[in-house]
């Protein structure tokens, strides 16, 4: 059996994610209590017709329930049932704004005199633990429902067992840290090709930009540092039973330095992962990069609004 549990903070996408599971084939239950989480794989195995199985858990869920929960997930991981938890998060503000524009209740003030924002902090520090033990945990904060449903079928219903998951995402810092990021590398202190007028329309997958940056010996040297660092340690997170790894890359505005970086580490990494996943947030773009396709970086026209 493979069984997937997704929680999260409500209004980040739970409900999406569970819906992208059962349209593969999971057998998808929402709100599932904790307690009976045991006796429902049981169940499900002693029928021997589910072999996928996405539950919702969240802070629905009575509290006691919720402190007994990584107990339970021992007991799973003792008899050896495959699982894997997904945690959906979400920046506050960002929930405030959804949660006022659906005009929706948030679950914890239905019988409470808490504010919205008191419940949005209350649920995550109810979730705290939760989070810790979380394999994958997924920042909705500008992602689509469809961007969801891709990142859920790319991410958790194509993990294979026992292989390291590993996303590279470049990431602009005036608009955040990526909350789901493991590992998160600086590349402000490179050569800018923005300063140069002719260059800041370009991104780092344009050939244009890859001549200005792999002109410099630091570029070289920081991206060689970073994939000898990479290659010796992501096997011992892969051997402390790691599922994913999302190494994040950063520049001022995520367009040239660090969308340059995420392509040069990907190519060298992809031959050790045999598939490397890329995400370039503020270019909303991401795809799959397997061995057969690693290549010199092409010359790929992508302009940023």
């Amino acid at each position: 059996m493979q069984l997937v549990i997704i929680s999260g903070r409500s209004g980040s996408g739970k409900s999406i994610a569970l819906q992208a599971l059962e349209d593969l084939g999971y057998y998808a239950i929402d709100n599932l209590p904790a307690m009976l989480l045991g006796s429902l794989v049981d169940e499900l195995r002693e029928q021997g017709e589910r072999t996928h199985l996405a539950v919702s858990i969240d802070a629905r869920n009575l509290p006691t329930a919720l402190e007994r929960l990584p107990a339970l997930l021992e007991e799973l991981k003792q008899r050896q049932i495959r699982f894997q938890v997904i945690y959906l998060t979400t920046d506050a503000r960002i929930l405030l704004e959804r949660y006022s524009a659906t005009r929706r209740r948030h679950p914890l003030t239905r019988d409470s005199d808490m504010t919205l924002e008191e419940a949005i902090n209350k649920e995550e520090e109810t979730l705290l633990e939760i989070r810790d033990l979380a394999d994958l945990m997924i920042d909705t904060s500008r992602l689509s429902a469809h961007d969801l449903r891709r990142r859920i079928a790319d991410q958790v219903a194509h993990q294979h067992r026992g292989q390291l998951t590993l996303t590279f995402e470049s990431f602009g810092y005036k608009r955040g840290v990526p909350m789901d990021a493991d590992i998160v590398f600086d590349m402000r202190c490179l050569p800018n090709p923005y300063w140069d007028p002719t260059l800041r329309q370009y991104t780092g997958r344009d050939a244009n930009i890859v001549a200005f940056l792999s002109g410099y010996p630091i570029v070289e040297t920081m991206s060689n540092d970073i994939h000898q660092w990479l290659e010796k340690w992501l096997p011992a997170y892969q051997n402390s039973q790691r599922s994913y790894m999302t190494v994040a890359i950063g520049c001022t505005g995520g367009q040239h330095r660090s969308v340059y970086m995420v392509e040069q580490l990907a190519q060298k990494l992809v031959k050790h992962t045999g598939e490397v996943q890329l995400r370039h947030r503020e270019l909303g773009i991401q795809y799959t990069l397997s061995e057969q396709q690693a290549q010199p970086l092409a010359s790929v026209s992508v302009k940023s609004d």
